[in-house]
C-alpha cells in the first residue's frame, strides 16, 4: 500500500499566550502543497518504521505505537519512507507521515480495522492532537484554518495559489523558535486571535486566492527564526525581488515561501532566483 503524505505551508502564522500545558495558542492558514513524501506499508513479522537519511525520534513510529497503544488491531506492519519534504524546514514533514500512518486506521477492508471495542481509544483526530500541533489538520489535508495549539481545525474552500520554496542554510528547530520569541516577547492576547480567525474565515471562506487578502497574512515567528537564522531575511528579500507579490516565512522556519497567481509565474521566477534550494509547488495534493 503507498501512501500519500503532502507537506503543507502556512499562509500565516500568529502567535498567542502560553497555556498551562507549555504550548502557545495558534491562529493559521495551513495550506497543502504537492510536494510530499511517499510512505509504503506492507505485513510484516512485527511492527517496523523505516526512514533512510533521517537520524532521531520518527513521529510516524510514535503514530502507530499510538495506534496499537488504542486498541488498533491491524496486521504488524513494515513502513518504510522515502523522505522528499525537507526536515527541520517549517513545512510540517514528520507530521504528514504521522498523519498518514494516523489514516491507516480509517480505512474499513480486511486488512486494516480497528477493534470494535476500542476504536474510540484509536480515533485518528485524538491521537493526533496528542503527537504534535501540525498533525491534526494533514489528517485529511486541505486549506484549514488551524487554532487552539494546532487540535481545532476547520475546513476551508481550496484557493489556487502557487508557491516557490527556498530552504537557506538547513533545518531549524521548532523548540528554539518559540523559546526565541518568548525571549523576544512576540505574541498577541487570546481575543486578537480571535478577531484574526474571524477576519481570515471570512477572507477566505469563498475560496479566494491568499494573494486577495494578502495585507492579513504574516507570520509572528518570523522575528525569532530571523534572530536564529539571519539567512532567512534574505531569501525572503530574494522572492520579492523575484516579483512574489507575498513572500513569508512557514511555520517555524526556515523556510521562506514566494505565493504566485499562476505556476508558470514561480516557474519564471525560480529561474530568475538561480538557487540550488528553490523548489516550485502547485498548492493541493498530488494524487
Amino acid at each position: 500500500m503507498l501512501i500519500h503524505a503532502p507537506a503543507k505551508i502556512n499562509l500565516c502564522l500568529f502567535l498567542g499566550p502560553a497555556r498551562e500545558d507549555g504550548l502557545h495558542q495558534l491562529c493559521s492558514l495551513f495550506e497543502p502543497i504537492a510536494l510530499a513524501d511517499s510512505i509504503e506499508a506492507s505485513e510484516a513479522e512485527r511492527d517496523e518504521v523505516l526512514c533512510p537519511g533521517v537520524e532521531g525520534e520518527n513521529l510516524a513510529a510514535r503514530a502507530l505505537a499510538a495506534l496499537r497503544e488504542g486498541g488498533w488491531e491491524g496486521p504488524p506492519l513494515r513502513i518504510e519512507i522515502e523522505k522528499r519534504i525537507p526536515v527541520a524546514a517549517g513545512l510540517g514533514g514528520g507530521s504528514a507521515d504521522a498523519a498518514a500512518v494516523l489514516r491507516l486506521a480509517t480505512r474499513r477492508d480486511d486488512f486494516l480495522s480497528i477493534s470494535d471495542n476500542k476504536s474510540s481509544q484509536a480515533d485518528p483526530a485524538t491521537l493526533a492532537a496528542g503527537l504534535g500541533a501540525d498533525v491534526p489538520s494533514q489528517l485529511v489535508p486541505a486549506l484549514s484554518l488551524v487554532g487552539g495549539a494546532g487540535e481545532r481545525v476547520e475546513r476551508l474552500p481550496e484557493p489556487s495559489p502557487h508557491a516557490v520554496l527556498l530552504l537557506p542554510g538547513g533545518g531549524l528547530s521548532t523548540a528554539e523558535v518559540f523559546a526565541a520569541a518568548d525571549r523576544l516577547g512576540l505574541g498577541r492576547s487570546a481575543a486578537e486571535l480571535d478577531e484574526l480567525a474571524a477576519r481570515l474565515r471570512e477572507a477566505a471562506g469563498a475560496g479566494a486566492s491568499p494573494l486577495g487578502y494578502a495585507e492579513l497574512l504574516a507570520n509572528d515567528l518570523e522575528p525569532a527564526a530571523r534572530s536564529l537564522r539571519p539567512e532567512i531575511g534574505a531569501a525572503l528579500d530574494a522572492l520579492r525581488e523575484a516579483g512574489a507579490p507575498l513572500a513569508l516565512l512557514t511555520g517555524s522556519g526556515p523556510t521562506a515561501v514566494g505565493v504566485f497567481p499562476t505556476v508558470a509565474e514561480a516557474t519564471r521566477a525560480s529561474l530568475w532566483l538561480g538557487r540550488d534550494d528553490a523548489i516550485v509547488c502547485e498548492a493541493g495534493c498530488a494524487p
